[in-house]
């Protein structure tokens, strides 16, 4: 194999491995969320000065519902965790893409 293709493969090998970790998102498009004991859904609109991301939580089926609101520009991110080992979840603007997935914790 040429040095040529092996980097290619090499570079979508982790594309392939970034596009399993973290999911688009589509404007009013809503995204299922589940931070542990804590679940709900997160969406973004569209606005003039940046994308809103709304996310509304609770805990379990009773628990009273709370919601997130961020204005998002390029290069930001909104991070919702909670103190349970699994419970984070990164919304995040590149350009015009918003993206969800789990932070890496190492850089955390």
């Amino acid at each position: 194999m040429s040095i040529r293709n092996t980097l290619f493969a090499a570079a979508f090998g982790i594309a392939s491995l970034t596009a399993a970790h973290a999911e688009g998102l589509r404007p009013i498009e809503a995204k299922s969320i589940d931070l542990g004991g804590i679940s709900g859904v997160a969406y973004y609109t569209v606005e003039r000065a940046g994308f809103r991301v709304v996310a509304t939580l609770a805990q379990g089926e009773t628990g009273t519902p709370f919601r997130v609101v961020s204005l998002l520009t390029p290069g930001q991110r909104l991070l919702l965790s909670t103190p349970q080992p699994a419970g984070a979840i990164e919304i995040s603007r590149e350009g015009d893409s918003v993206l969800v997935r789990k932070p890496n914790t190492a850089s955390n």
